[in-house]
């Protein structure tokens, strides 16, 4: 009976309203330093009479900062006069995470793009995801959801979206990456996708894209760049802004399978042997792992199980068993 409440998140902006809002979604948090308390999510609405509307979010991990530092910068720069609909600007979706600088949420450990449906009675995390799936997505034609490597992965800069059996759909996600034009563009499968922000905005039939845009826990020039001019040029598209899409080159990969994926299976210290957008043969070294409790210790190898171009890699020096390694892509 739970998803039958009320959401307790209240916004202070007015969705129906032309022109530019600067507002919060505000969600009671009641905690040890103040009992009233909120969590006061930043959020910006620019509307301009009828016409579609774009959900855009960054930070729903909050180590992921491509998305934050493109979003703020639209929500301040873009003119209504631009716009012929709606823009619904978000742009650190997991705010206590964003905050806090973690991959997930400080105050219930929530992993927001695991949380969906969520729960208007639940944690924190639960209660915002709550909001995203009864409030915001219904509003939506269009939803883009910033993402990159965080701490933990680094990827080649690529915006994606899903295989559906809506082919339809399908064929409409596949033209916004286009448009995006980054670097790559992904034709991508998930291997946990129970409780994503993805899979709740596909089941509602909304166009969902999303970006792997670099990772190691921080942003380079390149990979905001590529935000910035990307997302402008996914609303020109969707004909929400005005003006032509910046075309530039793009290599389409593909993730076909679960082969994609390689995980280590012990501890260690990891050693790349490929590195990012490097072609890959079935069967070649992708990573070491070398045992750091004592010396005399052969490596762990990691090896491709199908050829293509690393795609995404483990970020920091060390690594714990069942850790992703290494993405292997295929060119299309």
């Amino acid at each position: 009976m739970s998803n039958l409440r009320s959401s307790p998140v209240a916004p202070t902006v007015d969705f129906d309203r032309d022109g530019v809002q600067h507002g919060f979604l505000r969600l009671p948090y009641s905690r040890d330093d103040s009992a009233w308390g909120s969590v006061m999510i930043p959020i910006c609405v620019i509307r301009n009479g009828n016409g579609p509307a774009a959900l855009l979010s960054g930070a729903n991990h909050g180590d992921e900062y491509e998305g934050p530092l493109a979003l703020y910068d639209l929500a301040r720069t873009l003119d209504p006069r631009q716009v012929s609909g709606t823009v619904i600007i978000v742009p650190a979706m997991n705010y206590p995470a964003f905050r806090a600088g973690t991959r997930t949420s400080p105050i219930d450990k929530g992993n927001m793009n695991r949380s969906f449906p969520g729960r208007p009675d639940g944690t924190v995390t639960e209660k915002i995801a709550d909001y995203f799936q009864r409030e915001l997505l219904p509003r939506a034609d269009i939803v883009f959801d910033f993402h990159s490597g965080g701490k933990t992965l680094d990827f080649v800069p690529f915006c994606a979206a899903h295989t559906l059996p809506d082919k339809a759909l399908e064929q409409k996600a596949f033209d916004a990456v286009a448009a995006f034009a980054a670097p790559f563009s992904m034709r991508m499968i998930e291997i946990d996708a129970v409780g994503m922000y993805d899979t709740a905005a596909e089941e509602m039939g909304k166009v969902f894209v999303s970006t792997e845009l670099g990772g190691g826990g921080t942003s380079r020039a390149q990979t905001v760049r590529i935000a910035r001019r990307g997302i402008l040029n996914v609303l020109r598209h969707a004909g929400i802004v005005d003006g032509a899409v910046e075309k530039t080159r793009t290599q389409w990969l593909d993730m076909p399978s679960g082969d994609c994926f390689s995980f280590a299976e012990d501890d260690g210290m990891i050693e790349t042997m490929v590195d990012l957008g490097e072609p890959v043969k079935e069967g070649s070294v992708l990573a070491r792992i070398h045992s750091t409790g004592r010396t005399g210790v052969a490596p762990q190898e990691i090896r491709a199980k199908m050829s293509g171009m690393l795609a995404a890699r483990h970020f920091p020096g060390l690594v714990k068993a069942g850790d992703c390694a290494a993405v292997v892509a295929v060119h299309v």
